[in-house]
């Protein structure tokens, strides 16, 4: 269970340290990759939908095998920004630049399905201790 804590606490973290900045971004993000955002409320709303997925996982590290149902939604949350991100990278509609956010985020994906797995084993545990 401690590893688990863990991998969600550190990935709570990390998404609160990357996304909140973003709500300061939006004229920087004009002039670095043109052009200007027209639909802010996409780009606030997703900044606002990430930041409660951040502190869902904070939440998931304070009982990982309490909150395991969510660990499910938690690795889809992921899935969904890996594989957008590679569909729009092999059809050459992002930049490579993408790709890194796109990695860490794997990396977390598979964290987090070990996290599942290694969960399951503790509430095995649990019941027979």
């Amino acid at each position: 269970m401690k590893f688990a804590r863990i991998v969600f606490l550190i990935a709570g973290v990390y998404g609160l340290i990357v996304m909140l900045p973003q709500y300061f971004l939006e004229a920087r993000i004009a002039v670095d990759s043109p052009p200007p955002i027209t639909h802010p409320e996409f780009y606030y709303g997703f900044i606002g939908v990430t930041v409660a997925w951040q502190v869902l996982f904070l939440v998931l590290s304070t009982d990982p095998v309490r909150f395991r149902p969510m660990i499910i939604a938690a690795i889809l949350e992921k899935i969904a920004f890996v594989a957008a991100a590679a569909v729009l990278y092999f059809e050459r509609r992002i930049s490579s630049l993408v790709l890194a956010p796109a990695g860490i985020d794997l990396v977390f994906c598979v964290l987090f399905v070990a996290a599942y797995v290694k969960t399951q084993q503790n509430r095995f545990t649990e019941r027979s201790g």
